[in-house]
């Protein structure tokens, strides 16, 4: 059945700039991209990154700001990070070329199975078979299997099984195919089963629980943080902060923020003063408010707005900025939400 599906791809096969190169350096970094967006999200990115940083080299010599601006908005800001290191770590030890192999790529750093395994199959076709949320889908559909995908069993189980199915002969066409089909064909809801090459061979299908597969274990619960962003203006600029501790958000900017354990109804300027150490005018203003999710929190943040007369003693890592500065400055989607929401063009020059 599996030669049904390479028909079925050489005819359906979407075409997408990092198919059509064997390039792993455009392979690798289309693959970070897509693993935490949807290909009509992820190419633009893709595009940008390619017309910016055409090969490893220019990667490597990037500043991590230029990098982290052209990430803004994915998300999983470790990862721009992580490819970071990982294009200096190529220059620095590989003589600027990527490791050919399965086992070498595993070597670099911020890369794991899924993606070497990509790599090693679409850039020099390592029968490897590789294994992302579209391909668990469709194994555990077509065969009707019933163990969590994201289990250590599981995990196991879909690991063997897919390195059992891959045609040898053609690693690269067959885990595109899979992973298309997942993508286009066989997706998490309303799945197009009436026109899907493996119908017939289907167990899912055939028992009527296309839509009970995958199963997956129980979730854990988001954390609830409550955030008061204190916008804080002095002579024309905003105050912000560079992030500098490990956390998602790590190297971008936002304002100073003054954290709770319930939604705040008032920020004081004592508060300002008690928790950030800066003397204001007045007590902040709330000028926006919304709720972010993220994969394992649920962020309820509030914007406030106050002003300083005198430059204050600035906290590490921070500094005030033009309305121009700040455009240049890589930023968080909160912020960045925050900022295409509300204007602060009458404020900041």
């Amino acid at each position: 059945m599996w030669i049904d599906l390479i028909r079925w791809y050489s005819d359906n096969a979407r075409d997408l700039p990092w198919r059509q190169t064997r390039d792993p350096y455009k392979i690798w970094l289309s693959e970070v991209i897509l693993q935490q967006t949807r290909v009509e999200q992820g190419l633009p990115y893709y595009e940008r990154f390619i017309d910016e940083f055409p090969d490893i080299k220019r990667l490597a010599r990037a500043t991590n700001t230029q990098i982290m601006k052209l990430w803004q908005g994915l998300g999983y800001y470790s990862r721009a990070i992580n490819m970071h290191e990982t294009a200096k770590q190529i220059m620095r030890d590989f003589d600027g070329k990527f490791p050919n192999t399965y086992s070498e790529l595993l070597k670099l750093k911020g890369i794991g199975p899924y993606t070497a395994a990509a790599i090693a199959s679409f850039a020099f076709d390592e029968p490897k078979a590789v294994l992302d949320g579209n391909v668990y889908r469709v194994l555990s559909r077509v065969y009707g299997i019933d163990e969590p995908i994201d289990g250590t069993t599981g995990k196991k189980l879909f690991g063997h099984l897919a390195e059992e199915i891959l045609n040898k002969k053609l690693p690269a066409t067959h885990n595109q195919a899979m992973m298309e089909l997942g993508a286009t064909i066989c997706t998490p809801k309303r799945a197009q089963c009436s026109i899907c090459p493996l119908q017939e061979k289907c167990v899912a299908f055939a028992q009527n629980r296309v839509c009970e597969l995958p199963i997956k274990a129980g979730k854990k619960q988001p954390k609830e943080v409550y955030l008061n962003y204190i916008l804080l203006i002095h002579e024309g600029k905003l105050l912000v902060r560079k992030r500098d501790r490990d956390s998602i958000w790590k190297n971008l900017y936002e304002p100073l923020y003054i954290e709770g354990t319930v939604a705040a109804e008032k920020i004081t300027k004592k508060d300002v003063s008690d928790t950030l150490g800066i003397l204001v005018t007045h007590s902040p203003l709330l000028i926006w408010s919304t709720v972010h999710l993220l994969t394992h929190r649920k962020i309820h943040a509030n914007f406030w707005l106050t002003t300083c007369r005198e430059s204050p003693e600035l906290p590490s890592n921070s500094k005030f900025v033009s309305k121009t500065e700040l455009q240049r400055l890589p930023v968080h989607r909160l912020f960045d939400k925050f900022l295409k929401c509300v204007t602060l063009q009458s404020l900041i020059e």
